[in-house]
């Protein structure tokens, strides 16, 4: 079953509130593991979880800034 617009925009919160803060300390911590790369590759690794965060979020995030559908509206 699809999510609802208001649904999604909550998850979509919740996610940048609550996930994104979470994976930037697990993706910080994953680095520090390994002894400390030249500046170019430690930019590249964090580019690369940069935009992985994302790629299964994407889903979610599209349409969330767009006003509420009209079909909704119309539901309440």
């Amino acid at each position: 079953m699809a999510l609802s617009w208001k649904a999604r925009r909550r998850w979509a919160l919740v996610v940048l509130v609550v996930g994104l803060p979470v994976y930037i300390v697990l993706a910080v911590n994953l680095v520090d593991l390994f002894d400390r790369p030249h500046f170019l590759v430690e930019f590249a690794i964090f580019a690369g979880l940069g935009v992985l965060w994302a790629l299964p979020l994407k889903g979610l995030f599209r349409g969330i800034s767009q006003p509420e559908p009209e079909e909704e509206r119309r539901g309440r």
